[in-house]
């Protein structure tokens, strides 16, 4: 199954824009995909496209070697050695006395149980390297800050001893600091070298700072760049956290500052080679098991009770949930005209499967016609927990339906909900409230699948196509996404209102849905968009499953009463949001292609948004 409403937009963005003869051509290479996958191959020749169009030439280079900055920082660069190979090591040395910015000191503490003295011809004539044999090895941590107590610079960077970073690295960390003064915490994006430093793949291009993101897996990696005194601050690395002390780092730097900058280019370079958990997540199984305490303890600090489990499905992805505090209740509310099949069947998928107590159902009737539909909600009513509300208008504005459910409900948080979707996750509501019942938290979704199991909603992005689109659509199920987000619980700047849960007081505050812009299409996003102009955030839970038949009630987009009328609901998103639109999604990488919602690398030089 496929989603036609996002597949008509894309098409016809792309069309407006390139031509008839282009769309074409772009929509068979589509098909072709679709049909055959990318392989390998294809995915690194994207990357390199993208590399070629995207990082500095020869010229650029020089101009940043010569180019003269307000505010110059020393950035010490800490490494943590033990038995490091000699190709590794002058591959690391070389890249950093080759850098365009020239103020950095190298610190390296050698855990190794013997000095390496064919080291010694990489540094020793270099006074910005300092170099200490420890003569014992006290771990990755305890090595780690013994190579902070060489430190002299502004900034520490944190770099393994058997990567790299490219030349302009160490430039593009200082031009964000002249141009965020008050930065403590910088992060980069990254790939994966194999074996030869020339041979690049697996870009990964991450979002801007996402704490909930954070929270349930490392996403930040490499490159990271703290102010000396948030280091100091934090009291270096804990041997407790061996194997993920980096991640219990930046958790606790994120609890002492919101002085944080993503810098969406690739400054890091991890290399792949057996041992390392860049290659196989069994090298180093122990990291994961310290990286689920780290995520524990994260919430503990934060005065939070929750749960944190494996993920599950990929390594290092862990399923943090939160206990519900007290009884309150959920009112989920159910629009439907007619097709009383669908609705009987997600009615009773409630019913049976719910763990959680203290909800209603409400169904919203809208001018159904058909005796069965009545006959139906003389039936169903006779469960307690199920209430008919009578919409008084007619036609169909789905925005006022749910206005309408919102003001004449009593529950302390609404689900809004299909009624052609049918339940998969028992603790569901549990689930719903842990996160939406904290204040900083505005709507929930939920990972919804098509008939055949293939991903119907996972998150949505805005800015794709011009306007917005659901993420990974019609991934197989046990196909994984990008970097494992279509299984990862993360910040997100939208989610379908389908599934959309949150506290019933966030629609006054936000002006409800915007019944007159977005009567059928576009409402959820821009609810959840008014709900992020309010400080909120939204949050994408995929443990959280329903089956989604999606339209089967309403109808695909194919007359032409309703083709006009989306295209005008489109007209009024690129109007209302005009501004926002001028900028990137933060949760969606500016290098990522906007064609597509499968975080496809955009081969095309980047686009050139306000900062």
């Amino acid at each position: 199954m496929i989603n036609i409403k996002n597949i008509y937009n894309r098409i016809s963005t792309y069309y407006k824009n390139n031509g008839l003869l282009k769309t074409l051509k772009k929509c068979l290479r589509k098909i072709v995909c679709k049909i055959l996958g990318k392989s390998s191959r294809d995915l690194k020749e994207e990357y390199h496209a993208w590399i070629k169009n995207n990082e500095p030439n020869n010229e650029e280079l020089e101009l940043q070697r010569n180019y003269k900055f307000n505010i110059s920082p020393k950035i010490s660069i800490i490494v943590p050695m033990f038995n490091t190979k000699e190709e590794f090591f002058k591959d690391l040395v070389e890249c950093l006395k080759n850098q365009t910015y020239s103020n950095w000191e190298l610190c390296l503490a050698d855990g190794s149980p013997e000095e390496n003295i064919s080291l010694r011809k990489y540094y020793e004539n270099d006074e910005r390297i300092k170099y200490k044999f420890l003569g014992k090895n006290d771990g990755i941590s305890g090595n780690t800050n013994e190579a902070l107590k060489l430190v002299t610079g502004d900034y520490v960077a944190l770099l393994d001893h058997d990567d790299v970073i490219p030349i302009f690295a160490l430039y593009e960390i200082v031009k964000s600091i002249n141009e965020n003064p008050e930065v403590e915490f910088i992060y980069t994006d990254e790939d994966k070298i194999e074996e030869v430093i020339g041979n690049r793949c697996d870009p990964h291009f991450k979002p801007d700072f996402a704490p909930d993101t954070l929270a349930t897996h490392n996403y930040i990696t490499h490159l990271v760049v703290m102010k000396k005194e948030l280091i100091e601050k934090l009291d270096g690395f804990r041997a407790e956290y061996n194997g993920a002390q980096d991640f219990d780092l930046v958790l606790r730097a994120s609890e002492e500052t919101d002085k944080i900058v993503h810098i969406p280019k690739i400054l890091y370079h991890w290399r792949v080679h057996n041992g390392s958990t860049a290659k196989a997540s069994e090298a180093k199984p122990y990291a994961y098991e310290a990286g689920k305490k780290a995520a524990y303890d994260h919430q503990v600090r934060l005065g939070r009770k929750a749960t944190v489990e494996d993920g599950g499905y990929v390594k290092g992805i862990y399923n943090v949930q939160f206990e519900v505090e007290g009884n309150p209740k959920v009112s989920i509310l159910i629009p439907n005209k007619d097709g009383s099949n669908f609705l009987k069947n997600c009615i009773e998928s409630v019913l049976e499967l719910t763990t959680y107590k203290n909800y209603e159902i409400i169904i919203i009737e809208n001018n159904s016609e058909l005796e069965e539909t009545f006959n139906f909600y003389k039936e169903i009513e006779k469960n307690e927990k199920v209430k008919i509300l009578y919409y008084p208008e007619k036609g169909f504005n789905y925005s006022k339906i749910i206005n309408y459910g919102v003001k004449n409900c009593d529950g302390d948080f609404v689900l809004q909900l299909n009624n052609d979707t049918k339940l998969i996750t028992p603790d569901w509501l549990e689930k719903f409230i842990g996160y939406a019942q904290r204040k900083e938290i505005g709507a929930v979704g939920a990972r919804l699948f098509f008939e055949d199991k293939s991903i119907q909603h996972a998150g949505i992005a805005y800015g794709i196509g011009g306007l917005a689109a659901n993420l990974f659509p019609a991934l197989p199920k046990k196909s994984r996404g990008y970097y494992g987000k279509d299984i990862l619980i993360q910040d997100i700047s939208a989610v379908t209102g389908a599934c959309l849960f949150c506290r019933r007081e966030l629609y006054e505050e936000v002006g409800y849905m915007e019944e007159e812009l977005f009567p059928v299409a576009f409402n959820d996003v821009d609810f959840c968009l008014k709900i992020r102009q309010k400080g909120y955030l939204n949050i994408y839970n995929p443990y959280i499953e329903l089956m989604h038949y999606e339209s089967k009630t309403r109808g695909y987009e194919v007359t032409e009463e309703k083709s006009e009328r989306f295209k005008k609901e489109c007209n009024n998103f690129r109007n209302k949001w005009k501004e926002l639109l001028k900028r990137p999604d933060p949760y969606y990488n500016i290098n990522l292609s906007r064609d597509t919602a499968m975080y496809d690398v955009e081969t095309r030089k980047k686009i050139n948004y306000i900062k």
